[in-house]
């Protein structure tokens, strides 16, 4: 099977490493990212299950394995856009004990979180609720994003410096033990950074090291919510591309469902998926086994051309 999958869908009901794994392959599945909730405890199982060549790891979720003290894992425990100095420096501490253990079990790519920006009142939150209840393109609805927007220009400079400044200092790091650091799209106008920040900001720090991991279902919901042009940004991202989180979406922003069970046309990203990329499904955890092994079927059948 050419797809992973994350172990943020079955990490939760395991007490080690080897079942887990072992789960993932009954589906078929001999490709994994292992995820920000992957607890300390699981760690020398999957280790184990590596080393026997059962299973390979494409890349590991920020912040992996979950920190000591954490109560629980969070991609957004510490992000390196943050304003508060500490938070930064925690950031870039777990965020460099990420690469190292991703070195170790042989993934090739670390994903990240940037950050949000902070806006002194929740307009993201408002549009959801629009949206939710079928008001979106409404007056008050342009009213409120156009707001949002607005707001979040007038700040975005700053905290596009902090994650700057938080990378470059990630990158001998990252050189070191030969891992791209990749940003993934959010699904937020109040995250760092933006598709045309993205853009510029990849262009800027010119590195082989920092690379764009892009998430079908929160660009979808970008779309959804007036933000972009979903796959116009995928096209322009292309050059940095280092792999991809699958999986739909139901209008507006029902998130993390199997392949094929909303509206995303993965049909038209086949153009821009490249030899040996990581495609790793991340259902929620709470959807069945067949309906993530069915998903997995059907996507294939789009993205893999038939025999000549």
């Amino acid at each position: 099977m050419m797809l992973g999958l994350s172990t943020h869908w079955n990490a939760f009901r395991h007490a080690s490493g080897e079942t887990l794994i072992e789960e993932i392959l009954t589906l078929g599945f001999n490709r994994v990212e292992l995820g920000y909730d992957l607890r300390l405890d699981l760690v020398d199982g999957v280790r184990r299950m590596v080393d026997q060549k059962a299973v390979t790891v494409t890349s590991v979720h920020n912040f992996c394995p979950v920190p000591l003290g954490a109560s629980q894992g969070h991609p957004e425990l510490f992000t390196l856009a943050n304003p508060d100095a500490r938070i930064r420096a925690a950031a870039v501490r777990h965020t460099e004990r990420t690469i190292v253990f991703a070195a170790e079990i042989g993934a090739k790519a670390v994903v990240m979180h940037g950050g949000n920006i902070r806006l002194w009142w929740n307009r993201g939150s408002r549009l959801l609720k629009l949206a939710a209840a079928g008001k979106r393109h409404t007056p008050r609805y342009e009213r409120i994003k156009t707001g949002l927007m607005t707001a979040r220009a007038a700040k975005a400079a700053v905290y596009l410096d902090y994650l700057r400044d938080g990378i470059t200092q990630l990158l001998p790091k990252l050189e070191e033990y030969k891992i791209r650091l990749a940003l993934e799209n959010l699904p937020s106008w109040e995250s760092v950074p933006t598709e045309p920040e993205a853009e510029q900001f990849f262009q800027q720090m010119n590195s082989p090291w920092l690379a764009y991991w892009h998430d079908t279902g929160h660009g979808q919901i970008r779309e959804n919510l007036g933000f972009t042009a979903h796959l116009h940004w995928i096209e322009k991202l292309t050059p940095w591309l280092a792999g991809m989180h699958v999986h739909d979406v139901a209008t507006p922003f029902n998130d993390h469902l199997p392949p094929l069970k909303g509206t995303v046309d993965f049909g038209a990203m086949k153009p821009f998926i490249k030899p040996g990329m990581p495609l790793i499904l991340e259902p929620h955890p709470g959807v069945p086994a067949e309906a993530v092994q069915e998903g997995a079927a059907q996507l294939e059948k789009i993205w893999i051309p038939p025999p000549p």
